[in-house]
């Protein structure tokens, strides 16, 4: 990087964080879990001599059209979750402001299509190689913005968002298109997979760079252009994610990034005529809105929507090594992952035991701010979504659920200056029917169910009782058992004695009201072109 750069970013970065010396000790992450996916990954405590402490300066975030940052006429305010304090300002972009990324973009187009997969590859691991040594300031503001704790962000959010870009920059060169030699007719035929035109990606709050980056490096090595509107809750990392763009000399227009809410930028941006796919992140009634809109005008759609994912345990499983990985798939960032456990079925021989023992490690969950020492679970994002998971505690005592830990039973102690952040004990519910608001619909946060079944044929049916059909872990030592319950249940991945183990080559995606289409090295660059074939008389 040139002195002037480092200087710049160094200006850029003090609307972000400020750095104060402190003595705390500090997690510095072991990067041990990153093959092809991302497993979970383990990190260790370190002295550290000084560590960054976020300050209250606000970011004040632009749109990025045309490779140059652009004011908006609106804007909104962004609220930091652990204290409930306005700490952002972002664009609250119209269809004006839509309109002219999707004109930049297609611009874009023609000259980033033409080049060669290895040139755009380049300028995708110069973005990736950028992002990879400011992981700490981006780790910083994506805790900061998200509620996350900040050594989550800087073991999963942001090493996955350095991994998307590089492993499709290196994996699509290297596909291989069809061909068929048909000799009786004197003809060979062959294809060409193309780009798209401008795509549309719209990303969700939780997992902000994370998902948005997933979505960002298959759309532009296949050759597409993009306009990108990420969640309004969590746009900082994006804005910062933009200033790596201009640092690498990103060609201007390729990729561009409004910011602003679903109904008025994200609805201009699905509904806009030159926008030929949309990928969208989020919830199943707004999955439901996009496809329906955007149907008449026969768009390519990818669909990532939400979950009710059921963990089934058997009785002759490893149940500490169950109840430990079960803790994590139930409470990791807050509940606030898709593919989050939230049903829970154990074969009644073991029920009381594994209660007893996954109440009690859920109360040595530590809740508080997102820098604090010992933290597994921050604030969830919004006062809103907090109220909304609230009253779902409210509904399952309704429906004759029992409280076994967590909210109104276990006392949440935080510091006097986090009082108004959005925090909530990890909560386990007991005792309810498969039918209750609590069994069916998608809470998004610390709450899992817990219920006892007795049969496989009993569990795998009351397992597919739901609208929804993400994922699912089975918990056995049976091969047998486990071979047949994953070939049973109606989702789109199933784990067997492990969660949230990913390979970015295998496909991710839903069924039912989870999803439409899939995404991964294969599944993506098919989504992100179209297949053409060419016939040539030969002789």
């Amino acid at each position: 990087m040139t002195v002037e750069r480092e200087r710049r970013w160094n200006n850029d970065m003090t609307t972000i964080h400020s750095h104060t010396a402190c003595e705390d000790l500090r997690a510095d992450v072991v990067l041990s879990g990153l093959i092809l996916g991302l497993n979970y990954v383990k990190y260790e405590k370190r002295t550290a001599s000084s560590c960054t402490k976020m300050g209250d300066i606000e970011v004040i975030a632009e749109n990025f059209i045309a490779g140059t940052f652009v004011p908006c006429k609106r804007s909104m305010e962004s609220y930091d979750p652990s204290t409930g304090k306005v700490w952002a300002q972002i664009p609250d972009s119209s269809k004006l402001e839509v309109d002219a990324a999707v004109a930049a973009a297609k611009r874009a187009f023609s000259g980033w299509s033409k080049l060669s997969l290895q040139q755009r590859a380049q300028h995708l691991l110069k973005v990736a190689d950028l992002l990879e040594s400011r992981l700490d300031a981006f780790a910083e503001a994506e805790s900061r913005d998200q509620g996350k704790p900040l050594w989550l962000a800087k073991s999963m959010d942001i090493p996955r968002a350095v991994l998307n870009l590089r492993h499709f920059a290196h994996a699509v060169p290297h596909h291989l298109n069809t061909s068929s030699n048909q000799p009786e007719a004197g003809v060979v035929n062959y294809t060409l997979r193309e780009p798209v035109g401008v795509a549309g990606l719209i990303s969700p709050w939780n997992l902000p760079l994370y998902l948005l980056t997933f979505k960002l490096a298959p759309a532009l090595i296949c050759g597409n252009t993009v306009v990108a509107k990420p969640s309004e809750l969590t746009s900082v990392t994006a804005y910062m994610f933009c200033k790596l763009l201009q640092e690498t000399d990103f060609p201007p227009g390729v990729i561009n990034v409004v910011f602003g809410l679903g109904k008025s930028a994200g609805e201009a941006l699905v509904n806009h005529p030159d926008v030929s796919l949309v990928s969208f992140t989020g919830s199943t009634a707004t999955g439901k809105h996009i496809a329906q809109a955007t149907a008449p005008m026969f768009k390519k759609l990818s669909l990532e929507m939400g979950g009710k994912n059921a963990a089934v345990v058997f009785s002759d499983c490893d149940v500490e090594a169950c109840i430990n990985t079960l803790k994590r798939a139930s409470f990791i960032n807050s509940g606030q992952v898709c593919l989050c456990t939230s049903r829970i079925f154990v074969q009644r021989p073991i029920y009381e035991e594994f209660v007893h023992s996954f109440v009690d490690a859920a109360k040595e969950i530590k809740v508080g701010p997102a820098a604090s020492e010992g933290v597994f679970m921050g604030a969830l994002n919004s006062k809103p979504h907090l109220e909304k998971v609230r009253r779902y505690i409210k509904y399952a005592v309704e429906d004759g659920g029992k409280i076994e830990c967590g909210e109104g039973v276990d006392i949440l102690h935080v510091n006097e200056e986090y009082q108004n952040g959005y925090y909530m004990r990890p909560t386990i519910i007991t005792g309810l029917k498969d039918g209750s608001r609590c069994m069916q619909d998608e809470i998004f946060g610390p709450v899992t169910c817990v219920v006892p079944f007795d049969t496989e044929e009993e569990v795998t049916d009351r397992a597919n009782n739901t609208a929804y059909g993400l994922c699912a872990s089975v918990w056995t030592k049976n091969i047998g058992t486990a071979h047949r319950m994953a070939h049973s249940l109606k989702v789109g991945t199933v784990w067997t004695n492990c969660w949230l183990v990913r390979d970015l080559d295998m496909p991710f995606g839903g069924v039912k009201g989870s999803g439409l289409g899939r995404e991964g090295t294969q599944d993506s660059m098919e989504f992100y072109t179209e297949a053409k074939t060419i016939c040539t008389k030969i002789s």
